[in-house]
């Protein structure tokens, strides 16, 4: 079974817990107390909330689970700050995630579940950070599968580009790591530098150079990256990022005349 065949039922949703969690048990029909506390509690309390979210040793199937809900919800969060939902954002989903066709409909409820929820999107954004505070590159990926949603329907827009600097934020990303995820995903259109994808300054010397790019090969390889908790269901959008880390090396040695 695929991991949108996963991704509807109670006990998945109690096995996440959380504002993820009450989102899958208000589509199987579990209480709307469960719902609201347990957002509640997520956004009171400053320290680790329950093992779902807190402990890095989190069951594999459920962090792959937490991460594909977290991009239908974050997704459509950003449709609804963007203030429209086009037939090109939907399309990417289909595309790039590789949602079988009779998944679809369990994909739109979720999409639509959140899209009307009248929750922000914060509390959704802290669960997962989160749940992969010690995965930071899976943090990346799931940012990128953001951006490839954004641009779905042409240029970023700048209301889409706020909210995933804030979405960046809360999973606790710095600022060299957003410039680079910005950098990954805006170089068609125009925006691409190469220094930026690799996370490092123009005054970089070779040394700097050569272990950022080998340090960023090794942690966003496809592999590791499922090892650490994507989905295989999203292991083209990681070729592409491994693709442009490659390439932004390639500009840079030869630029440099770097061996």
């Amino acid at each position: 079974m695929t991991i949108w065949g996963k991704i509807v039922g109670g006990a998945t949703g109690f096995a996440l817990g959380g504002p993820l969690g009450a989102l899958l048990g208000g589509l199987a029909g579990h209480a709307v107390d469960y719902m609201r506390d347990s957002t509640r509690i997520l956004l009171e309390q400053d320290g680790p909330i329950g093992e779902a979210e807190a402990d890095h040793r989190t069951d594999d199937n459920t962090k792959k689970i937490a991460f594909t809900i977290g991009v239908i919800v974050l997704g459509a969060k950003m449709a609804k700050a963007d203030g429209t939902v086009s037939r090109d954002e939907i399309q990417a989903f289909k595309q790039v995630f590789h949602i079988p066709p009779e998944e679809m409909k369990n994909v739109g409820r979720i999409f639509d579940q959140a899209r009307k929820d009248a929750r922000g999107f914060e509390p959704y954004a802290k669960q997962i950070g989160r749940m992969f505070r010690h995965n930071p590159a899976v943090l990346e990926e799931l940012l990128d599968g953001l951006f490839h949603i954004a641009k779905a329907d042409g240029p970023v827009k700048e209301a889409e580009l706020d909210y995933l600097e804030q979405v960046a934020v809360i999973f606790g990303l710095d600022q060299a790591a957003w410039e680079r995820v910005k950098a990954n995903n805006l170089e068609t259109e125009g925006g691409g530098d190469p220094y930026a994808v690799l996370g490092i300054s123009r005054k970089s010397g070779e040394d700097e150079i050569k272990t950022a790019y080998r340090k960023l090969v090794r942690e966003n390889h496809p592999d590791h990256l499922v090892a650490q908790g994507m989905p295989q269901e999203f292991i083209d959008l990681a070729n592409q990022k491994l693709a442009t880390i490659n390439g932004a090396y390639e500009a840079i040695r030869k630029q440099r005349r770097l061996h």
